[in-house]
Formats: C-alpha cells, sequence, structure tokens
C-alpha cells in the first residue's frame, strides 16, 4: 500500500513538471508572438503599412484627353474620341490561355491576334499590363464586367483615340501620333500607360506638351485576384490645351487639289504683316487618320519607302537649290557693299568667263547692255555673274542668312530643315578644299551647294516686300497679347526698292520672264522672281541643260502682291517642273487668285507706280489696300 502511494505521488509530481514546464513553453510561445505582434503592428508599423496597402490599392493613372488642333476660323482639324477597352496584367491572370478562352466569345480574337499577344506578353515585365482590344461595344464591357470573376487580371477603362477629320489637304501640318518610345517609357507616369500615344510630327509633335495635358489618378480597393473591390479616391485628368492655327484649311484644301497635277510639288504662303502662316502645302501627301487607325506593319512600310515620299513635308523639309530667285539676293549684296550700282549697265554677250570655265548666259545671243532692273526682268545670268564675282562670296553669304536662309525659321514644326549658305569656311571644314571663283558664282545664281526650303524662299519675298525681319508663325498669336512687330532689316531702302522694281517688272513688263504669271488687268500686281534649278545638289557647271525627263530642272518661283502694298508672300516649287519658273509660276498665280478671292481688301489693292511701298506701316496695323484702278505697264 505504501509502495502504492509512493508511485502515485511520483507520477503526480512528474506531470506537474510536465505541465510547468508545457505551460511555460506556451507562455513564452505567446509572448513572443505577443512581441513579434507589437513590433510588426506598432514599432514597424510605418514600414509594413504600405506594404500591406500595396497589395490591397491600386493607383491607376487615368490618362487626359489630348487638345485639338484647330484651324484659323475654328474648324477641328484633329479632335479625341472617347473609346472603351479591356487590358491584361498577365500576372494577375493565372492560367492566361484559359482567361484569354473566355475573354474571346465575348470580344472576338484572331489567331494573329492571339499570336501578336503571346508575344507581347513574353516582352512584358513581371507586373506589366497590355492593351488586349480597343473600341469596344458598351455590350461588350457590360459583359465584360459581369464575367469579372472568371476573367482575373482583365479590366475594362475608357480612354481616347485621336481622329483627323480635314484628311490629306493637312497632313503634313497637324501630323500624327504614335506609341511612345523605350527611351521615353520613364518620362512620365502617363507614359507608362498603355496605348499611350504622343505626337510624331507635324504640329503634334512641335506641341506635344501643350497638347498632351496632365493625367488624373484613381485608388481602387481590390482582391486577392486583382478585382476592383471599390473606388476610393480620383484625381480628374487635366485636358490638353488646344492649339489654333494661322491656315485657312479651306484654303489648305484648293491649294492641294491645284497642286495634284503637279506631282511632287509645294507652296507655302506667309502674312507680310503679322508673320502668319496662310498656306503651307506639300504633295503628295498622307492622311493621318489612316495611320491613327492602326496602319499594319506592312502598309507603314510601303508609305515610309514610297518613291514620291509622301511623309515629306516639302514646304519646310524639303531643300531645293534656288536657282535664279536668289539673284535678289546676289543684287543686294553687290548693292549694299558698293560694288554695284542700280543705274550700271553691264554687257552681257550671252557667255562670262570665270579662268578657264565658261557660263552661259541662257539668251545665248545675250541681253547686250543691261541695268538691275532690267537684269532681275530678263533673268540675265551674265549680269548676276558679274555681281556675284564683284560682291564675292562672303557678302553675298551674309545677305542670305539675313534674309533667313542658313537657319531654321521657327515657324513652329520641328521637322523644319536649315537648307545651307555655303562659304569658304563651310567648304574647309566640309572637304578640306579651298574655295573657287566658280563656286561663288554658282552660289550667286543659286545653285551649287546652295540649299533653301519653300518657306525659306517665302520669308525672303517678304522680307523684301516689306524691308523687315519677317518670322512666320503657324501657331495663332494670342489676340489679347502684345502687338507683333518686326525688326528693320539693315538695308539701304533704295536697294530694296530697286530690286523691288526689278521684281515688279519681271511680271508686268513686257519681256518679263514672269509674264504669264500675272493675274490681268484691273487685279492686282504681282512682283516676283522666277528661275530653274537643278535637280540635285551636286556642284556642277550646268553649262548645257539636262536631257532625261527625269532630270529636268526644278521649277522655283517667289512673288508678293499686291506689289504696291504687299500683303502677303510666296513660293513654290514643282520638283522636275522644268527650267524657267513658269511651271511654278503660273501655280503661285494661281494660289494668289485663292488667296485674294478670301480677302476683297487685297483683291482691290490693283497697284500703281504713284502708291509708295507700303514697308513703314507694316510695323503695325496693316497697309491701306484699297487703291485706285490702273493699266498695267508695257
Amino acid at each position: 500500500m505504501l509502495e502504492h502511494d509512493s508511485d502515485e505521488r511520483s507520477a503526480k509530481s512528474r506531470f506537474s513538471r510536465r505541465v510547468f514546464l508545457l505551460g511555460g513553453a506556451q507562455a513564452a510561445g505567446f509572448g513572443v508572438l505577443g512581441w513579434r505582434l507589437f513590433q510588426l503592428q506598432v514599432l514597424e508599423e510605418g514600414h509594413y503599412a504600405p506594404l500591406a496597402d500595396e497589395n490591397r490599392i491600386n493607383l491607376q493613372i487615368l490618362p487626359p484627353k489630348r487638345g485639338r488642333i484647330l484651324d484659323r476660323n475654328g474648324l477641328v482639324l484633329a479632335d479625341s474620341d472617347e473609346i472603351f477597352r479591356a487590358t491584361l496584367t498577365p500576372s494577375l491572370a493565372g492560367d492566361v490561355k484559359a482567361v484569354l478562352g473566355i475573354f474571346q466569345r465575348i470580344v472576338p480574337l484572331t489567331g494573329d491576334d492571339l499570336e501578336k499577344l503571346a508575344r507581347r506578353i513574353k516582352k512584358l515585365s513581371r507586373t506589366g499590363t497590355l492593351v488586349l482590344a480597343t473600341d469596344l461595344s458598351f455590350d461588350q464591357v457590360a459583359q465584360i464586367n459581369v464575367f469579372a470573376s472568371q476573367l482575373p487580371g482583365i479590366r475594362t477603362d475608357v480612354t481616347w483615340r485621336r481622329r483627323y477629320a480635314q484628311g490629306a489637304a493637312v497632313g503634313h501640318i497637324t501630323g500624327f501620333v504614335g506609341s511612345v518610345e523605350k527611351s521615353s517609357v520613364d518620362a512620365e507616369a502617363i507614359m507608362r500607360l498603355p496605348g499611350t500615344r504622343i505626337g510624331k510630327s507635324g504640329i503634334e509633335a512641335s506641341f506635344e506638351t501643350d497638347l498632351r495635358g496632365n493625367g488624373g489618378a484613381q485608388k481602387i480597393e481590390v482582391d486577392a485576384r486583382g478585382r476592383t473591390v471599390r473606388n476610393l479616391e480620383t484625381l480628374d485628368a487635366q485636358a490638353g490645351r488646344d492649339v489654333t492655327l494661322t491656315i485657312d484649311a479651306g484654303l489648305q484644301k484648293q491649294v492641294i487639289e491645284r497642286l495634284a497635277p503637279e506631282g511632287r510639288a509645294s507652296c507655302a504662303g506667309i502674312d507680310i504683316v503679322s508673320g502668319e502662316i496662310v498656306l503651307l502645302a506639300s504633295t503628295p501627301g498622307y492622311d493621318p487618320a489612316q495611320i491613327a487607325g492602326g496602319m499594319s506593319k506592312a502598309d507603314w512600310q510601303r508609305l515610309l519607302l514610297a518613291d514620291d515620299k509622301p511623309l515629306l513635308n516639302r514646304a519646310v523639309s524639303g531643300q531645293y537649290a534656288p536657282g535664279a530667285t536668289i539673284k535678289v539676293i546676289t543684287a543686294l549684296a553687290a548693292l549694299q557693299s558698293g560694288v554695284l550700282d542700280a543705274e550700271e549697265k553691264i554687257m552681257c554677250d550671252g557667255h562670262f568667263e570665270s579662268g578657264d570655265q565658261t557660263f552661259r548666259c541662257w539668251k545665248r545671243s545675250g541681253h547686250g547692255p543691261i541695268d538691275l532692273r532690267n537684269a532681275i526682268r530678263t533673268s540675265c545670268d551674265v549680269y548676276f555673274d558679274e555681281a556675284a564675282r564683284r560682291a564675292g562670296i562672303d557678302r553675298i553669304a551674309d545677305m542670305a542668312r539675313s534674309f533667313g536662309f542658313g537657319a531654321v525659321t521657327g515657324c513652329g514644326l520641328s521637322e523644319e530643315k536649315t537648307g545651307l549658305v555655303p562659304d569658304p569656311k563651310w567648304k574647309l571644314g566640309r572637304w578640306n578644299t579651298a574655295w573657287l571663283e566658280s563656286e561663288t558664282l554658282q552660289a550667286g545664281a543659286g545653285q551649287g551647294y546652295m540649299l533653301a526650303t519653300p518657306l525659306q524662299l517665302t520669308v525672303m519675298a517678304a522680307r523684301i516686300a516689306g524691308g523687315l525681319r519677317v518670322v512666320p508663325s503657324l501657331a495663332k498669336r494670342d489676340a489679347q497679347g502684345p502687338r507683333v512687330t518686326f525688326e528693320k532689316l539693315k538695308i539701304n531702302d533704295q536697294h530694296l526698292a530697286a530690286v523691288r522694281d526689278g521684281m515688279i517688272a519681271l511680271v508686268n513688263s513686257g519681256g518679263g520672264v514672269g509674264a504669264t504669271s500675272a493675274l490681268g488687268a484691273e487685279q492686282a500686281l504681282i512682283a516676283a522672281i522666277a528661275g530653274g534649278s537643278q535637280a540635285s545638289a551636286a556642284p556642277a557647271i550646268l553649262d548645257t541643260g539636262p536631257t532625261d525627263g527625269s532630270e529636268r530642272e526644278n521649277s522655283v518661283f517667289v512673288a508678293y502682291v499686291p506689289a504696291y502694298a504687299p500683303r502677303y508672300a510666296f513660293a513654290a516649287i514643282i520638283e522636275h517642273g522644268g527650267a524657267g519658273g513658269a511651271a511654278a509660276g503660273l501655280l503661285v498665280r494661281d494660289v494668289i487668285s485663292f488667296v485674294l478671292q478670301r480677302d476683297a481688301a487685297s483683291r482691290a489693292a490693283v497697284g500703281t507706280p504713284d502708291v509708295p511701298l507700303a514697308a513703314p506701316q507694316l510695323n503695325g496695323s496693316p497697309p491701306a489696300l484699297r487703291l485706285p484702278p490702273h493699266g498695267r505697264e508695257g
């Protein structure tokens, strides 16, 4: 009995010790757990709370509506339409193939679509999102939301698609939008949005920051499968700013239709008073709506590699030898430097000798003794060869730059080219060879290395007409802002008047090489300079004209109107249009008619030699344009 009691006490003692040890271990465990919970929830709350919120809350960037592009009359050239789309986040989808199988029952996807999606998913980052389908109907959006539990990783949202309403007539001006390059993805949060489009050319690219706007943000609570539980907070996106242009879309269409039969051609027009670009046309062109609508890679390559380069805006990016139109610059360089007098007569016997080279005048029999006015009127080559020789290349180059050559005009298009004004320093740096006198003669005739864009030639005409440093603008200036003023050119007014006199005679006097460009009796007088230019920029002595039709000279014509109260300046180039500038002259004549039909005051200004040029008034309000009728000279 005693032995039994001893065993029982021993067992109870062992049990008590075990209970004590177990209870102590449990207490220690709960203590550690409690400490850890205290550490996580209190001491380290600042670190783990945001991580928990990241798993529970999604921050989504809301795309802004892109600003509109309008013509001067408020006509919409580019706008944005609201559309529904579906996006896919593969990391939340689980079995992507199964999810897409269900999605296909709502939004049909072709085999090619699925192959493209598979390739894009492989390239996607771990948490990346891609656009699955766009332009969804309301019914499709509703069905996707109804079956959301079976479509993990897929969500619908609202975005914007660019719409171009005026077709190819303004395509080069508006430009188009395209995908964001990888190098720009990290620039702003909005750039990381799937399907984001930014400006690639034209006004879309040049005014990208203004047009883009600012993205909004939306905080949404999601469950473990990425499905939306509720909307926590929304910050609305700010739409982009509208950009109003100086062009008239109706006029632009008229000019494009006139240019179309000429093939590769371009034309620009400037309001001399304000510097506003009234037209900027280039053919062939393209319809940005076709690109915005989703052009296939094959179609894009055909457009990109087409021989006639429809994507090229020839008015600002085409660089051509200006030909005889540069002769007015050569004349001003010689007059301004004092090596030539406007009344001096230079003998033209049909050729000009420079070293062992002979330069031919277009009139092989020669013009005889000829002064500046008649040299411009008849486009005498020998006269301007002598003027170029006397002035020298440095003076010619400086004068060309003062009229806008060799630099972008700053009109508002990022694709604008600078052209080229050659001089000895440039040639030495380019080819490490000395400048030749023959190259001075070529530069003075607008050939050889000399290159200019049609817009630069238009600026030249505007500056000659007004005597002011006119700066072109494609974006409408704020009407409430300061009045535009232009600096006066540092050129003798008499020299400018002598050149203007020759330009007026070229169109309106007997024997003028631009006589076919006149508007007709009792209409505004045109002042102009015309010429053909070599079709390539290769430095060559053009002693004889090319015979191959594909190598015909470009036709170039530069003008302003009305001659005695200047308001508009124009330039046109027709590639391979033929020597003499006649084809481009007829084009400009028609374009001027279009413009004057829209400007009753200018149409009434037929001009008279008794009325002084209106240059002094161009610094403020437009010159008086209603002048008495007057017959034509000679």
